[in-house]
């Protein structure tokens, strides 16, 4: 008889796992199901980065690497913070992980104890509860809603921080919201934070993709106080459509950074040696097809956002980064008879046949997560399945 730690017995299964697993039996069946969870770039590598992974390991370089990350890709992120944002840190701040997730694992995994509190702002990203529950830390969570654009307040963080509170995550922009702090309201957090001392977890790993007149602003560039009590987490997936070669990273203080890279030695040993030498690549060479991507990614938006905008029952707000929708659909799917949204999104695949995730799972109970990570032609044949999908069940 096999009893589970307690630790993994507090995880919350993932919502995406039913819907994937029905989608994907479905396309076995030869059904044509459109699927718009994607969470990842639907453009390859580009070429220069494949050459350089290509090329270290022709020279060689096959071998392992220091447990935090290469010193030469640990000096291409600091030079990158410092072209980008006007970042200073020195390679002793800086751990390179195996992507952005895992550096997030090991960062809850030294910085809390049991009973410590994370406040997370809803919509979360699926994993900041869970990660804070395997580190025996309790999340807390703020709702931000529609009417807020899905940011949280300062008057919020400061209910929500008791004596407990040990960090406060900010993703920005979000995923699943696609929106982003202004300059003014992250100083306005940061005030909270420097209040009542508590450490801000900045996820920027969706930083390079931004639409419209809007700027991407890292809270540790508003203070010396700011950046001290700022872990910036980002990394190469996103920005450079490297999600499976996992490489991410963690910015600030050296204290929480060394024990960070302590953990990874008796972990992982160090993050792939190819990955880094392509992630070299991707933060010292040419960025022209980060902008390509960009731009493509807003040309979608910027088709298929009025589009879903006309479907019944559908409340969206124009995102303004990232690649996601989070329209609220509550009233779609009480008007053509489910119950709850969940019941709407598995009637959407089972007889539209379209995938997407519902927004549970983000703790946003009353939405639908739908990525443009994909063809503007196969969005628009996804979003036409949907509207006639809701007409044609809509009660008055």
């Amino acid at each position: 008889m096999i009893n589970l730690a307690n630790r993994v017995q507090t995880l919350t299964p993932s919502t995406t796992l039913a819907i994937t697993a029905k989608a994907n039996e479905l396309k076995a069946q030869g059904v044509d199901v459109i699927g718009l969870g994607a969470g990842e770039p639907d453009y390859n590598t580009p070429a220069n980065i494949l050459e350089a992974a290509y090329q270290s390991m022709k020279d060689g370089k096959t071998k392992y690497t220091p447990a935090g990350g290469l010193p030469a890709l640990k000096e291409a992120i600091i030079n990158k913070l410092q072209r980008d944002q006007q970042l200073s840190y020195q390679p002793k701040e800086v751990m390179v992980g195996i992507g952005a997730k895992h550096v997030l694992y090991t960062l809850f995994q030294v910085l809390l104890n049991e009973g410590d509190e994370v406040i997370i702002p809803i919509p979360y990203w699926v994993s900041y509860p869970e990660q804070v529950k395997l580190a025996q830390g309790v999340p807390v969570y703020i709702e931000a809603t529609a009417s807020q654009e899905y940011k949280i307040s300062p008057q919020q963080l400061r209910e929500a921080v008791t004596d407990r509170t040990k960090a406060v995550i900010l993703n920005t922009p979000s995923n699943p919201t696609g929106m982003i702090y202004s300059k003014e309201e992250l100083e306005a957090l940061a005030e909270v934070c420097r209040e009542f001392d508590i450490l801000i977890v900045s996820d920027e790993i969706y930083e390079k993709l931004i639409y419209g007149d809007v700027e991407h602003t890292s809270i540790a560039t508003l203070s010396e106080d700011a950046k001290n009590r700022t872990i910036l987490i980002n990394g190469v997936s996103k920005s450079h459509s490297m999600t499976g070669w996992r490489i991410g990273y963690a910015a600030g203080d050296a204290k929480l950074i060394k024990a960070m890279t302590d953990l990874a030695s008796h972990s992982t040993s160090n993050p792939t040696t190819t990955s880094q030498y392509a992630a070299i690549e991707a933060y010292n060479g040419p960025q022209d097809t980060v902008e390509e991507m960009r731009q493509a990614f807003e040309r979608r938006l910027t088709a298929i956002f009025p589009k879903l905008q006309d479907i019944p029952g559908f409340n969206v707000i124009r995102p303004q980064g990232a690649f996601y929708l989070l329209p609220d659909v509550s009233e779609a799917a009480a008007k053509t008879g489910y119950a709850s949204v969940d019941d709407f999104v598995t009637a959407l695949l089972t007889e539209a046949n379209v995938a997407v995730i519902p927004g549970s799972g983000f703790g946003a109970h009353s939405t639908i997560r739908l990525s443009y990570a994909t063809s503007l032609e196969t969005l628009t044949e996804a979003v036409e399945r949907i509207h006639q999908f809701v007409t044609s069940k809509w009660k008055d």
